[in-house]
């Protein structure tokens, strides 16, 4: 519900913040979920909205319609066109960002011709995107703030053998590490989900020092299991009742335990996957009757277009011995068949990579739909510490002993297969703290803050 200030505050004292975002409603990409959910909370605190994203038409991300009944009506959106992916693809340029470029260009110079902004808002993992903010804001005196999802200049791969690095790893390597510090001299201020990630810019960048940071997860956004429910979507099928997962039927008839995981796969997850199929196979040892009944379902975990994404989570090699219970879909599901499928999960599951200062953005979708967690993360993480906090998660931490860890996931999935303990939820004062609304209005917080501070 509006705040008496923003019911009493006329749109003539707002300040208008544009905000660019490539991916946005209806596309279902991880880093549109930011603006979505704060969008309907920026006028409560002071600013008017406006948003430019790349036509749909041009993307290759699964789209959920849906997407759109969470966006209000009146919110301005203003779409550019990107080259055509199935020309650009002949010479190997698929990013979004780098075929939106000059589009975005010339869009946003007519819309700060036209109008006055207060400030830009930079919200994607697109970076090269973000390489306009240093020609807008000499041209136009614009504030600037970035939001930083993901690392943008990263040296993690430079140790990793060829077959675990990104396609076109070199390219985007040194484009990043070109357009990273022309992007960075025109940061008024920094909003990212991990203090970790504004600690590297600060190094890289002393004269981040002096601008105002902002540590702000993703949060949850409480109508969207309104409209989950509402339309009705159904779950994504995961087994069928009374068949375990070895084909047998269950005589007493009860239902397959389904762990889920809807994410992106990385080698960066593997060391929790191990942990979770050494539980597995030490529990099929100690516990054969109860962990035939347990199917883990991983959804999503690749972002190529569905039908041709690649594994990277199930190695045959890994799961000789565990077919037909690691399942895996590379192809990622709409956003709202997404909740209803964590909903439906009898227990979910969250690895984190082996980088502490990685916060993943499912990690309140997986809060709001109130179900018991399995999480196995970095022992530095916020994932975990935030974890702590909630009563149906069991947190374990990525060790180089997996028969030491295993025993402890392993006696954790047996309990909550057999329902021998009771999962207490989260309550709503503590969903409340990680809501939307409230990580919006830190965000317009840091806004005000980058106005009132002189250029």
């Amino acid at each position: 519900m509006p705040t008496p200030f923003a019911q009493n505050k006329p749109d003539s004292e707002l300040k208008k913040l544009l905000i660019i975002s490539p991916y946005f409603a209806p596309i279902n990409a991880a880093d549109a979920h930011r603006v979505r959910t704060s969008i309907s909370f920026y006028a409560d605190n002071g600013w008017i909205p406006e948003v430019v994203a790349v036509d749909p038409r041009y993307c290759d991300m699964v789209q959920d319609d849906l997407l759109l009944n969470s966006v209000p009506q009146h919110i301005k959106i203003h779409l550019v066109k990107a080259l055509d992916k199935r020309w650009t693809a002949k010479i190997g340029l698929g990013s979004i960002a780098l075929r939106s470029l000059i589009f975005y260009f010339k869009a946003v110079n007519k819309l700060l011709q036209s109008r006055d902004y207060d400030l830009i808002f930079f919200s994607t993992t697109q970076f090269p995107t973000l390489a306009l903010a240093a020609i807008w804001k000499k041209r136009f005196k614009t504030r600037i703030v970035f939001d930083i999802q993901d690392p943008w200049h990263s040296t993690y791969y430079l140790s990793k053998p060829k077959h675990e690095r990104p396609k076109k790893f070199w390219f985007s390597y040194y484009l990043n590490k070109m357009l990273e510090p022309y992007a960075m001299q025109a940061a008024d201020g920094l909003i990212s989900v991990s203090a970790g990630y504004l600690e590297v810019l600060q190094q890289r960048y002393p004269h981040l020092r002096s601008k105002p940071t902002a540590t702000i997860p993703f949060g949850m956004h409480l109508p969207d299991m309104e409209i989950a429910q509402q339309n009705k979507l159904n779950a994504h099928a995961m087994c069928m009742e009374g068949v375990c997962t070895t084909g047998a039927a269950i005589p007493d008839r009860i239902s397959c335990f389904n762990l889920v995981y809807i994410g992106r796969g990385g080698h960066d997850l593997l060391p929790a996957f191990r942990h979770l199929r050494s539980a597995v196979q030490l529990g099929l040892k100690k516990y054969p009757e109860v962990f035939h009944k347990l199917k883990v379902h991983l959804y999503g975990t690749s972002y190529a277009p569905n039908g041709s994404g690649k594994s990277t989570l199930i190695q045959e090699q890994d799961v000789q011995n565990l077919k037909g219970i690691f399942l895996e879909s590379t192809d990622r599901l709409p956003y709202y068949q997404t909740l209803n499928t964590l909903k439906a999960a009898d227990m979910l599951f969250i690895p984190g990579p082996d980088q502490a200062d990685y916060v993943a953005s499912k990690l309140y979708p997986y809060l709001m739909v109130q179900r018991p967690i399995l999480a196995i993360v970095h022992p530095l993480s916020a994932v975990s510490t935030i974890l702590r906090t909630i009563p149906q998660a069991s947190v374990f931490h990525i060790h180089k002993d997996y028969a030491m860890k295993s025993s402890q996931i392993t006696e954790c999935l047996r309990d909550a297969i057999l329902s021998l303990k009771s999962i207490s939820v989260a309550e709503a004062d503590t969903l409340r703290h990680y809501s939307a609304e409230h990580f919006t209005r830190l965000q317009t917080n840091l806004f005000d803050q980058v106005c009132q501070t002189p250029d």
